[in-house]
């Protein structure tokens, strides 16, 4: 059973109520009956509702346990019923008359049957010794008792009346720590029990703001609490044996922080900007400013209202602007806004909290900066009434006139900028104003040109305007209205030929002399008197002449239509006409002759080359003729073989297909492959007609069954000649050639390095080999050694007296040797360092030296030394008593051998 200490009397029935309510009817109890135990269910509070505050549990009667039954509410923005029947606040809200009441409904949701049971609350009188004796106890709770079997039967459990929130002042100066509530079991009385709180503030962020005393079950604070950080705390409170074994269901435990006014009001920023037009009514809207409190803003502590401290400038009017003390908004109360006079405001604002109470209310301020923004309330002005330009004839993009005006409104506005327009004097729109958008003065111009003999002088009306309207109730004056007086200057203007261009009809083959036309220039300044000279600027085939004075245009050569001059049967011609004035101008005028075709171009044959097989079948060679005449000069066209030479009708056959085209056969049964020459005789269809005896190159050649060409010939017809086809075949030549040198060259060397391998035991070659003595010896003095053989070198032995075959491959080849040094044969012992040094200067200068090992002078040691010649092929040890005939029995890759050690002198 949970229940408070010291709680009022009137929730006893109501706990006797809800006691009833729970007990399950077993099978001796009397009938019973299903819905809402009670009529009326009531609930005493100790203060105002918070949000998610448990209020009271109601319970259904159940009796057969099978009905599965959904709870609502009335109210439901104000509370909610869980499915346990336990009634939550949904919001915090003052407790009032009209939410002291309201109804719980329960509908069973298979039969949709309903049940309702009225809720009512009320706030808890405080009394004198109430309280008195509230600051004197410590309220205890006493965990709920558990579920425990009765006759066989589970007995539900027992509710009290809900644990109200602990409320707890914030910033409170203790003593630390400070009691709050006693937690208790009745279990404690039977055993050793222990007791915890667990939860945000006791044993999680923030910890060890909470404590109990796990014997007693005193739950205390340790410190001040701040309930802008942390306004509510949600502990759950255990009873454990001594062994750590629960023995209650845990309780929950809410702690509500109580808001206390210790945080001033802040606005969001401390300089506010905005604007109103100037000339606005009283009412208009201007800005909002806004502050926050951190204390609660349901309470008087976070409640705030906001008013002007002071305004500046004071004028028109030192009220020019109030403020909403609830939402902050400024508004207008008195007119005479003008920017021309007060461009910019300052307010000083405050909020105080508390309603804005000024004895207990905290305070600050703010600065509000209102721009009075510009309205069009200012016309433009011109500053003359008559503006003057003038303008050379033929000219665009001329600025003319500078159009200035004045405007009391802020520059570079919409209502600053001014707009001009012609109203009058320019019917045909040559005239344009541009602003200049720095000054805002106005550019007039010229965009259309202006003919000096037609138009000498034009007068402009022009008005000025902003881009947006003037404020209503404003007129513009005269002075936004001008004249310009413009004066056209006459200037020397280009001849012009007319028409442009000149088109003329005229036969080709003209002869030459033949008068074509006239084409003159007209001169446009009649206020001038000028004369016009004519000259050739453009002839390209170079056939016209123009007369200077008159302009009469005559051939000096023959027209061709046929000429590549001539586009589309039109050739062009471009003269100039310059007259004499200051300075002299001119003009271009071209002269187009369209050119009609006569029959003067015989046709030819197309194409000029072909190709058949040496048979009739299966080829044909198909022809027509190439006439650069068109019609009716052109086809169709007569084909036909001369008669001489006879050869070309007895080897040949023309038909005609049609008007254009012709086929060519064979005539005989074979002829031999070759490049033969046929003519053709073709007529075209002229009045008279023309023709033509035109060469068809034809290559007759060896063809397969689909009737293409195989032999080699058909490259010579497909583009190549002959000595490109002969210079191709010496290059595959050449290439091939190449390959097979490289290929010999790879064996050949291959072949050297096996009989150098063959010739040479690896163990007996010394060159370039590190030899490991395994005792050197006690130096040269220790050693027997005949020095006179260096001092005495013997005649080397003549390369020609070697068998053939014998040579080393690392010796140099037998040529013309260089004069080595000689020495002689008394002995010198002092001059072998000499001697051995002109030795190697020879070898160097030698040019058949390197790369090879070369047999020098020096490298004979003499004929009476103990060691003997290095080379085994030298050596005395391998004379000619030895048998090499057993090498022929190893096979063809020592044949070689053989025949080099087993041939004798051979």
């Amino acid at each position: 059973m949970c229940r408070i200490l010291g709680a009022p009397r009137t929730l006893l029935p109501l706990l006797a109520a809800l006691l009833q309510a729970s007990v399950e009817a077993s099978g001796e109890i009397a009938l019973c009956k299903t819905g809402f135990p009670e009529d009326v269910y009531s609930a005493v509070l100790s203060q105002d509702v918070l949000e998610g505050q448990p209020l009271l549990n109601v319970k259904f009667s159940n009796c057969n346990g099978k009905r599965k039954v959904q709870y609502e509410s009335s109210e439901p923005a104000d509370f909610k019923v869980d499915e346990d029947g336990m009634v939550y606040a949904v919001r915090s809200f003052p407790l009032s008359s009209e939410h002291s009441k309201f109804l719980i409904y329960a509908q069973d949701k298979e039969t949709q049957e309903k049940w309702q049971v009225a809720v009512k609350l009320s706030l808890k009188p405080t009394l004198p010794e109430d309280s008195m004796k509230e600051s004197r106890e410590i309220e205890e709770i006493v965990f709920p008792r558990q579920v425990t079997k009765h006759s066989g039967y589970l007995q539900r459990q027992k509710r009290d009346w809900v644990i109200p929130p602990i409320n707890l002042p914030e910033n409170s100066r203790g003593p630390f720590p400070q009691e709050l509530v006693r937690i208790r079991s009745d279990r404690d009385k039977n055993l050793s029990l222990r007791y915890s709180v667990t939860g945000p503030g006791a044993d999680q962020p923030p910890t060890g703001i909470f404590i109990i005393n796990p014997i007693s079950g005193q739950l205390s604070v340790t410190k001040p609490l701040d309930r802008e950080l942390i306004a509510r705390f949600h502990l759950r409170a255990h009873a454990v044996d001594i062994n750590g074994n629960q023995v209650e269901n845990p309780i929950d435990i809410v702690i509500n922080v109580i808001d206390m006014n210790d945080n001033r009001p802040e606005f969001l920023h401390q300089v506010w900007n905005g604007t109103v037009p100037e000339g606005s009514k009283p009412g208009t809207y201007v800005m909002t400013v806004t502050a926050i409190d951190a204390d609660d803003p349901n309470a008087l502590n976070g409640m705030l209202r906001y008013r002007i401290l002071s305004q500046a400038p004071s004028t028109p009017s030192p009220n020019m602007f109030t403020i909403n003390n609830e939402t902050g908004d400024i508004i207008t109360v008195a007119a005479g806004l003008d920017r021309e006079k007060v461009q910019q405001y300052t307010l000083i604002i405050q909020a105080t909290d508390m309603e804005g109470n000024p004895t207990y209310g905290l305070s600050n301020t703010a600065t509000a900066v209102i721009t009075v923004t510009d309205v069009n309330d200012n016309p433009p002005e011109f500053t003359a009434m008559t503006f003057y330009g003038e303008v050379p004839e033929n000219r665009v993009d001329v600025i003319v006139a500078n159009l200035t005006v004045t405007d009391k409104d802020q520059p570079h506005t919409p209502a600053w900028n001014a707009v001009y327009r012609i109203s009058g004097g320019d019917p045909t729109g040559r005239f344009a104003i541009q602003t200049d958008p720095n000054s805002n003065d106005g550019l007039v111009t010229v965009v259309k040109p202006i003919d000096f003999e037609t138009n000498r002088m034009f007068v402009l009306t022009v008005a000025a305007e902003n881009q947006v309207p003037l404020a209503k109730g404003i007129q513009h004056p005269p002075q936004s209205t001008a004249t310009v007086s413009v004066t056209v200057i006459d200037v020397n203007e280009n001849p012009y030929f007319a028409p442009n261009p000149k088109i003329i009809r005229q036969e080709e083959g003209l002869h030459t002399g033949t008068m074509l036309t006239t084409f003159t220039a007209q001169d446009p300044d009649r206020y001038m008197q000028q004369n016009i000279r004519y000259t050739k600027l453009s002839d390209p085939a170079n056939w016209l002449k123009i007369d200077p004075v008159n302009g009469q245009i005559t051939t000096i050569a023959v027209l061709d239509r046929e000429s590549p001059n001539v586009k589309n049967n039109i050739y062009n011609a471009t003269f100039l006409a310059s007259d004499n004035g200051i300075p002299p101008m001119s003009g271009t005028g071209t002269l187009q002759i369209y050119l009609l075709d006569i029959n003067d171009n015989a046709p030819q044959v197309l194409p000029q080359e072909a190709e058949t097989c040496e048979t009739p079948d299966p080829n044909s060679i198909n022809i027509t003729a190439l006439d650069y005449d068109i019609d009716p000069n052109a086809g169709p066209f007569a084909f036909d073989l001369p008669l001489s030479p006879v050869t070309i009708k007895r080897n040949w056959t023309i038909t005609r297909l049609n008007g254009d085209f012709a086929q060519l056969n064979l005539k005989i049964k074979f002829l031999e492959a070759g490049i033969y020459e046929v003519p053709i005789i073709i007529t075209d269809s002229g009045n008279p007609p023309k023709s033509n005896i035109s060469i068809l190159r034809v290559k007759v050649c060896q063809c397969d069954s689909n009737g293409d060409c195989t032999d080699v010939d058909r490259i010579v017809g497909a583009g190549l000649g002959t000595g490109a086809i002969i210079a191709i075949l010496l290059c595959i030549i050449i290439l091939l050639i190449l390959v097979l040198m490289f290929v010999v060259w790879m064996k050949r060397r291959d072949k050297e390095r096996q009989a150098k391998q063959l010739l040479i035991d690896p163990e007996d070659d010394v060159r370039d080999n590190i030899l490991k003595y395994d005792e050197e010896g006690g130096g040269e003095e220790d050693q027997d050694y005949d020095l006179s053989q260096l001092q005495q070198p013997d005649t080397v032995e003549p390369d020609a007296i070697k068998p053939v075959g014998i040579r080393r491959l690392d010796e140099r080849p037998i040529h013309a040797e260089p004069q080595y040094p000689v020495r002689s044969a008394a002995p010198h012992p002092g001059d072998i360092g000499d001697f051995i040094n002109e030795g190697l200067k020879a070898a160097d200068n030698d040019p058949t030296a390197p790369p090879y090992d070369s047999l020098l002078v020096f490298d004979y040691e003499g004929s009476g030394s103990t060691a003997g010649s290095l080379s085994s092929l030298n050596s005395s040890s391998s004379g000619g008593e030895q048998d090499y005939d057993y090498l022929n029995d190893w096979g063809p890759r020592f044949k070689k051998l053989a025949d080099m050690y087993g041939g004798g002198d051979d």
